[in-house]
C-alpha cells in the first residue's frame, strides 16, 4: 500500500463529500407519512429513547456513522467526533482502519475517537476480505464495542485504484465467528436487497447497516476522481434507504441500522418505525462540522433527540417498540416497488 497516497485519498474523500453534499436527501423518507394522533395521552418527558443492538444498550437510537481517519486532518475530525459522541450519548463509528493495519504511524488518527469518548460506544471499521486477526487488531485499536465490516463493490469499481475481486462472504462468516464483539455488515451507500441479507444471515451475521442510496454518493465522489469522469451513469445505482428497510422486513432475524440520507429527526423517526434499531448519519454531521463548529454540531444532534421525542409524542408512542408498531402511508412509487419486489409493508 502507498500510505502517503492513501492518506491523500482520505483527505480528498472528506473534501468531495462536502462538495457533493445535498441538503435535501433522495432516500425516499419524503414518500412516507405518519398518521397524526390528536389525543396521544403521553408527555414528552415520558418518552424513552433507549434501544438495543444485540448486547449493546444505547441511550439514544442515533449513530455518528463512519467517516474518516488516516491523515493528520482526519485525525482532528475524529477527535471532534469523539467529543461530540461523548456529549450527546451517541454511538460513533470509525472510518475504515485498513490504512492503520498497514502503517502503525496512522493509528493515532483513529484513536481520538476513543480517547475523547472513553465511556461511549465505539465501532471499529474494516473492509470485507480482511483476516480474523486483522479484524481483532482493528477492534483492539479502539477498545471497540462492535465491528463494522463495510461492503462497497460499487465504490471500488468506480474508484480509479479500486479492487476488482469481491469474494467476501466466507471471510465475513469467519470474522463473525472469530472476534469477541458483535459484527455489523455495512453498505456504504447503495442499499441492501433481501437476497444479500439472506446470504449474510446464512454465515452467521446478526446485524446489518443498510447504507441506502440517498446520502453520500461514493459513485459520484470516485467518478470525480477519474480523469475522464466517464461513469456518471452509475450515480443512481442501488436501493434507497427506505427501499432497503422494506427489503430487510423479509429477513426479520437481522437487527438493522438505517443510514443514508438521514437529515433530520423526522427521517430518523420513519426509519425507526420501519424496523431500524438505530439510525446513523455521516454527511449531515460532517457538513455541520465544516460549515459551523463542534459546539453547533453537538447542539444540532441534541436537538435531533428532542425532535424525535416530540414526534413520538405526536404519535402517542412512549418507546421504540411502540413506534415500530406504527403503520406508515406509502407513496404510489414506494407501493409499486414493494409490490414488484413482493415485499410486505
Amino acid at each position: 500500500m502507498d500510505v502517503t497516497r492513501h492518506a491523500h485519498r482520505k483527505d480528498e474523500h472528506l473534501s468531495l463529500a462536502e462538495k457533493f453534499y445535498q441538503p435535501v436527501a433522495t432516500s425516499q423518507f419524503d414518500q412516507l407519512r405518519f398518521i397524526h394522533q390528536s389525543l396521544p395521552e403521553l408527555a414528552v418527558a415520558d418518552v424513552d429513547l433507549t434501544t438495543q443492538l444485540g448486547p449493546l444498550q444505547l441511550p439514544v437510537p442515533f449513530l455518528i456513522e463512519a467517516m474518516t481517519g488516516g491523515s493528520p486532518r482526519t485525525g482532528q475530525v475524529n477527535a471532534q467526533l469523539g467529543r461530540i459522541a461523548a456529549a450527546t450519548g451517541m454511538a460513533v463509528a470509525s472510518g475504515s482502519q485498513s490504512i492503520a493495519l498497514q502503517d502503525a504511524s496512522t493509528v493515532k488518527t483513529f484513536t481520538p475517537l476513543r480517547e475523547n469518548n472513553p465511556a461511549g460506544i465505539v465501532l471499529a471499521n474494516i473492509g470485507a476480505g480482511h483476516t480474523v486477526a486483522q479484524a481483532q487488531q482493528a477492534i483492539d485499536m479502539l477498545a471497540a464495542n462492535a465491528l463494522e465490516i463495510h461492503v462497497n463493490t460499487a465504490q471500488e469499481l468506480v474508484m480509479p485504484e479500486g479492487d476488482r475481486d469481491f469474494y467476501w462472504l466466507d471471510s465475513i462468516g469467519q470474522t463473525v465467528a472469530g472476534v469477541n464483539v458483535p459484527v455489523i455488515v455495512k453498505e456504504v451507500g447503495f442499499g441492501m436487497a433481501q437476497e444479500t441479507l439472506r446470504k449474510l444471515a446464512s454465515v452467521g451475521v446478526k446485524y446489518v447497516d443498510l447504507g441506502g442510496r440517498g446520502g453520500t454518493n461514493f459513485v459520484q465522489i470516485e467518478n470525480f476522481r477519474r480523469p475522464q469522469k466517464e461513469l456518471s451513469y452509475l450515480a443512481g445505482w442501488g436501493q434507497t434507504t427506505v427501499e432497503s428497510l422494506f427489503e430487510a422486513h423479509q429477513v426479520p432475524q437481522l437487527q438493522v441500522i438505517a443510514t443514508g440520507g438521514i437529515r433530520q429527526p423526522l427521517d430518523a423517526a420513519k426509519a425507526l418505525a420501519l424496523g431500524a434499531n438505530v439510525v446513523g448519519s455521516a454527511g449531515q454531521i460532517l457538513h455541520s462540522l465544516i460549515k459551523t463548529d463542534e459546539a453547533t454540531t453537538t447542539a444540532m444532534l441534541l436537538d435531533w433527540q428532542d425532535g424525535l421525542r416530540d414526534i413520538m409524542t405526536l404519535l402517542g408512542t412512549p418507546n421504540l417498540a411502540a413506534l415500530k408498531a406504527q403503520r406508515l402511508l406509502l407513496s404510489p412509487s414506494l407501493e409499486s416497488y414493494c409490490r414488484q419486489r413482493r415485499l410486505q409493508y
